[in-house]
């Protein structure tokens, strides 16, 4: 396998980093990318009881398993395979499920601190964060939890002023300093998006 680009992706919960993937992926030929999701590496909690893990701060550093994160990305960028973690949300806890995910031209980091772990950064050829005004990623959170995760709108204003916006502002804010490139306007900058992926083309090894 030739040489393999590792795509670092960060911005703050509702900021469009998923919209931003999603460009990438389609900008490049088929089977080219593996989305390595930060989401998928929340602390395994089975020690725990059900009270202790729903009242996990998802939004902080310590609630993911890094190490593995970090192992697994050096794999795939060597060539090897890995079994990537799958979590839920309902249970607070892995699940005993695993994603296959074969090593790929371009391997994908996303989530809201992926830009926080100095092991990570190290090994990422392009670092993104993806900036959005505070109030739309508060409304696509409202949108979105209302809609996924049964809560109501006062429940996620909630959690957004005690929980998302301090964290946001403590560990993900200060961690665009580490970007190479930022989208303003997040999932929104179609025009900032297109940019981007015509460099990524540029700098991925196409095959013949």
């Amino acid at each position: 396998m030739n040489k393999v680009t590792i795509i670092g992706i960060a911005g703050g919960t509702g900021s469009g980093k998923t919209t931003v993937v999603r460009k990438i992926v389609e900008s490049l030929p088929p089977h080219h990318v593996a989305v390595v999701p930060l989401d998928s590496y929340y602390n395994d909690t089975s020690h725990m009881t059900e009270e202790e893990r729903h009242a996990i701060n998802f939004d902080h550093p310590d609630a993911f398993d890094w190490k593995l994160l970090v192992r697994h990305v050096n794999e795939l960028r060597e060539g090897r395979a890995v079994e990537q973690p799958t979590y839920s949300y309902l249970k607070c806890n892995r699940l005993p499920e695993t994603v296959h995910v074969e090593p790929k031209p371009v391997i994908i980091v996303e989530g809201i601190m992926t830009l926080l772990n100095k092991k990570l950064r190290d090994m990422m050829d392009l670092k993104i964060f993806v900036d959005c005004d505070s109030d739309e990623r508060l409304i696509r959170n409202i949108q979105r939890d209302i809609i996924d995760r049964g809560r109501t709108v006062s429940m996620v204003v909630e959690r957004y002023l005690k929980v998302l916006k301090p964290m946001h502002e403590q560990f993900i804010e200060p961690t665009k300093r580490y970007a190479d490139v930022i989208i303003p306007q997040g999932g929104d900058n179609l025009k900032g998006i297109g940019i981007i992926c015509k460099y990524i083309e540029g700098i991925v090894p196409h095959e013949d």
